[in-house]
């Protein structure tokens, strides 16, 4: 399992003694299960393996604590709505023994993270994704939070020049900055779609997606983003995963219009271009992503 790509600010140190203590105290039926750190390229959250079959998932900032309420929340409710598995919250952790923030215990998901350039079936894995994404839209539940990422595309606009800017000064990155520029300004000058919100995960990176040996879509984990919103926020797996040719099938099994698609290949880009800089030097996973995505949207606005 991973965790969502964000900025948090005074990231906590978390380790297996804690979490040992804390199991103890809250959960003694698991006390003895052998803890063990599972690395991750996240940095909201912190997970620990709990015996074979759980995970213990802790904010490592305020800014995670939200994510928690949320899972809590609307996991249950969204589950036996969608085609893949997510996410099964097995304890409600309360802070303690110096740890100040709500945490959880899941069940364990097997499968591992695609990796963009080395999936196995490409065409298939777009369609699975296709299908989640349809039944996240189809979701008609009352009372659904506004998605951390569905806002207006004009509210990224400060955030994604000031990257583009930071970039320039970062030659070594090789960002054609004009031309990124360029996707994304006209993006802006694309109208909206000016149809109704829809539900979404909001945070569909390579790392929140679990696939099995086949490469086929198993599960889609963190559902900390989830809310309604722009349906382009969840576009983001045509550039941050697919190859060209997968992208064309994710598009048309979700029968995405021009300035959805226009949108959502913008949305993308404006998140790797905030990413790089940030993590290129911290966090070799979300760099390299962002690289990907910088790649992915100019070759197929230049039609490669």
């Amino acid at each position: 399992m991973s965790t969502r790509q964000t900025h948090p600010a005074g990231p906590r140190p978390v380790d297996e003694d804690l979490v040992l203590r804390l199991i103890a105290a809250q959960f003694p039926r698991w006390a003895g299960l052998a803890v063990e750190r599972y690395p991750s390229g996240g940095t909201v959250n912190a997970m620990f393996r709990l015996g074979d079959d759980m995970v213990v998932r802790l904010p490592l900032g305020e800014g995670g604590v939200q994510d928690v309420s949320t899972e809590r929340e609307w996991l249950p409710r969204l589950a036996a709505r969608l085609p893949t598995a997510v996410p099964e919250v097995l304890g409600h952790g309360e802070p303690a023994a110096g740890y100040p923030w709500p945490w959880s215990v899941y069940r364990w998901l097997e499968g591992e993270n695609p990796e963009a350039g080395a999936l196995r079936e490409p065409l298939l894995l777009a369609g699975d994704l296709a299908c989640f994404v349809a039944a996240m839209r189809s979701i008609t539940l009352p009372g659904a939070p506004v998605a951390h990422r569905g806002g207006p595309l004009a509210s990224l606009d400060a955030s994604t020049r000031a990257a583009v800017e930071e970039l320039r000064r970062i030659p070594e990155e090789g960002v054609d900055c004009d031309a990124v520029l360029a996707v994304w300004e006209d993006a802006l000058s694309t109208p909206d779609r000016g149809g109704p919100p829809v539900w979404l995960h909001g945070d569909l990176m390579p790392g929140n997606l679990l696939v099995d040996r086949a490469g086929r879509l198993t599960s889609v984990i963190d559902f900390g983003c989830v809310g309604r919103g722009d349906p382009a926020c969840d576009l983001f797996p045509a550039w941050n995963l697919l190859p060209a040719g997968a992208r064309e099938v994710f598009r048309e099994a979700l029968g995405v219009d021009d300035a959805t698609w226009n949108h959502g290949r913008a949305r993308t880009l404006s998140q790797a271009l905030i990413a790089l800089p940030h993590y290129r030097g911290t966090n070799p996973a979300m760099a390299d992503n962002a690289r990907h995505v910088v790649r992915a949207v100019l070759g197929e606005r230049q039609g490669r």
